[in-house]
């Protein structure tokens, strides 16, 4: 089973931004835990970063031609403003988890409102690094029956 991690706008900041919100974790360092619990959980992780808003449509584009298991998101600041990630989403045809390392829903006004909570199963925030973590345990859930129906169709 393959799951992609998408990691979106100023994330590859993590360990130097904002560590009240954030934590001291840089994204090599999730990036690590991830491929670890990956390699636990049997199944195969490959993680992506961008701050360019096309490229991350175009690799959604490419998990579609993939065929990907399924997809574990933060989009970043892209969660609460775009119309265009949300729609690349859509046309996946495999589950998908939101996570984000800060409780949206604790912050800013305009963080509370998420464009992709809408096309994913499920939303998991405020955990920090096991935001994450939680995050991929449970789209490797969602993704093994989900794998299992398309295969027997």
């Amino acid at each position: 089973m393959k799951l992609l991690v998408l990691h979106g706008v100023n994330l590859n900041m993590f360990g130097q931004r904002d560590p009240a919100h954030y934590g001291s974790a840089t994204l090599a360092d999730i990036d690590r835990a991830l491929l670890q619990l990956g390699d636990e959980l049997g199944v195969t992780v490959e993680c992506f970063q961008t701050n360019h808003e096309g490229a991350l449509c175009e690799r959604i584009h490419q998990a579609h031609h993939d065929r990907v298991d399924g997809v574990l998101i933060n989009a970043g600041a892209w969660t609460h403003t775009s119309i265009a990630i949300r729609d690349a989403l859509a046309i996946l045809g495999c589950p998908i988890v939101e996570v984000h390392m800060s409780n949206i829903h604790a912050r800013e006004a305009f963080r509370h409102r998420s464009y992709i909570a809408d096309v994913a199963r499920g939303q998991i925030c405020g955990f920090g690094v096991d935001s994450y973590l939680l995050g991929l345990r449970a789209l490797a859930r969602q993704a093994g029956p989900a794998r299992a129906a398309s295969a027997s169709a």
